[in-house]
């Protein structure tokens, strides 16, 4: 505890960059603690309303954000002289947001990304992103915080644990020292890649299994859906280097487990409005924030032919996307694949 208290000590000023609901969760959370943290919001229309109601009405509805918490639309007045920059930005908008910010970053300061996504264009990790954007930001400075972790639940106190992941195991100590309450318990773990394609690719069978829910199918086919789709994004994992027992633990299925039942699940959610017949464009028009798990399906798909690695799942979850296929002919080319042993 002692160690913890002195990284507390050293965490400096926080630069939180992204106004939606995860990124001023986690803002609220460090200033609850006492952190100097400042919130970077892109756009000057919705700063100006969290401002006036005391409240990001948007995404992150019902919590109380105080006025004492500084908030501002520029990211060189964000970053400067912070110690630590959290990205909570979609996946997709990462690389631009670290390239802006990046010639503003301290070279020192420690790098966390808490977004889960996989960059569609290059297919690669946010931590690669961020590594190839910012001057210095290797390894032994980032550290991605994920896990099963709502923002409306974590802003209202709810137990909740995740994992820290970096390659360096200081990193990922001040990143659990200095998030770590008595409600938001953090984990270290030294498999960065395990647990950035363990949040990222468990929302692809999110999709899936809120497609069953609006099909009208049951906790048989729930069960036996997460099962193997477990399986499958483990078998990905482990072409690209991660490790295996990583995908049974916070950052594989509980975050599965979380995103494919949750009612705040945004990719749970588009799954179940195109099993009960919608377009994925007009469900996406709907959504308040971004569903990650849409990019990633593409993103899985091309990574599972890469690594020959075999995806069913994910590959009808594509097909239903992007290619207009019926859900229930989906479903039931998995039914009839070829029987095999399970652990195969």
């Amino acid at each position: 505890m002692r160690d913890e208290a002195r990284e507390r000590e050293r965490a400096g000023a926080v630069a939180v960059l992204g106004g939606g609901a995860w990124g001023t969760c986690l803002a609220l959370l460090l200033r609850g603690k006492g952190e100097e943290v400042r919130l970077w919001v892109r756009r000057p229309e919705q700063l100006e309303t969290v401002r006036r109601d005391r409240e990001n009405r948007r995404y992150l509805p019902g919590v109380p954000v105080p006025p004492e918490l500084p908030m501002t639309t520029s990211l060189a007045e964000a970053v400067r002289d912070a110690e630590v920059v959290v990205f909570a930005v979609p996946s997709q908008r990462l690389r631009a947001t670290a390239r802006a910010a990046s010639p503003h970053v301290r070279r020192e300061a420690l790098l966390v990304s808490a977004v889960k996504g996989i960059e569609e264009e290059t297919l690669r990790r946010m931590s690669e992103v961020l590594a190839e954007e910012i001057a210095g930001a290797d390894g032994e400075r980032v550290t991605a915080l994920a896990g099963p972790s709502h923002a409306e639940e974590v802003a209202r106190g709810a137990p909740t644990v995740v994992v820290a992941a970096s390659r360096s195991l200081p990193a990922a100590e001040r990143v659990r020292a200095l998030f770590g309450t008595d409600s938001f318990r953090i984990y270290t773990n030294a498999d960065l890649v395990g647990v950035e394609l363990a949040v990222s690719l468990k929302n692809v069978i999110a999709i899936a299994a809120g497609i069953c829910d609006g099909l009208g199918f049951g906790d048989n086919t729930r069960g036996a859906l997460l099962s193997r789709g477990l399986a499958e994004i483990t078998r990905l994992g482990a072409a690209m280097g991660a490790r295996e027992r990583t995908f049974w633990g916070l950052a594989g299925v509980g975050d599965l487990v979380t995103t494919a039942t949750s009612r705040h699940s945004r990719n749970r959610r588009v799954g179940e409005e195109i099993g009960r017949g919608r377009g994925l464009a007009e469900v996406l028009d709907e959504l308040v924030m971004v569903a990650e798990g849409v990019p990633t399906t593409r993103c899985a798909a091309r990574l599972a032919e890469i690594h020959r690695v075999e995806m069913p799942i994910t590959g009808e979850v594509h097909a239903i996307l992007f290619e207009r296929k019926d859900p229930r002919l989906a479903l039931s080319a998995l039914m009839r694949r070829l029987p095999k042993e399970e652990g195969a």
